[in-house]
């Protein structure tokens, strides 16, 4: 299904799929594709109680540590400052949690692993 598309084209399906699967989950679409001069948030989502900010990592081979070893602590930092930004503007209460879906290759079709509260705000 990603094997022969451009990288840019592979984010967006990832994406899609992130997406798909976390609104079956009951979570609501926000923004995204956040930008901002300090980086991007690719999904951010609305649960009951929280704001997430959801990194979508692809990876078309488990070498390496796979996709969800992918989010580093460089990666976290530029998310954090990110989401910083968005809170500063926005006019939410709820809390926040940033949430990482990681898409990896499978036998039959690709799975999707979610883990939510990743990591934390510095």
């Amino acid at each position: 299904m990603f094997d022969k598309l451009s990288r840019l084209k592979r984010g967006q399906l990832a994406e899609d799929m992130a997406l798909d699967f976390l609104k079956q989950k009951g979570l609501r679409l926000v923004d995204r594709n956040y930008r901002t001069r300090l980086g991007e948030i690719d999904l951010i989502m609305k649960d009951e109680s929280h704001i997430v900010f959801v990194e979508v990592r692809f990876r078309s081979s488990n070498q390496f540590g796979g996709a969800a070893m992918s989010v580093d602590h460089r990666k976290q930092k530029k998310l954090i400052k990110c989401a910083q930004h968005y809170i500063a503007n926005s006019s939410t209460t709820l809390g926040f949690r940033f949430d990482v879906v990681a898409i990896s290759p499978s036998n039959t079709q690709h799975e999707i692993q979610w883990i939510t509260n990743a990591f934390d705000e510095f």
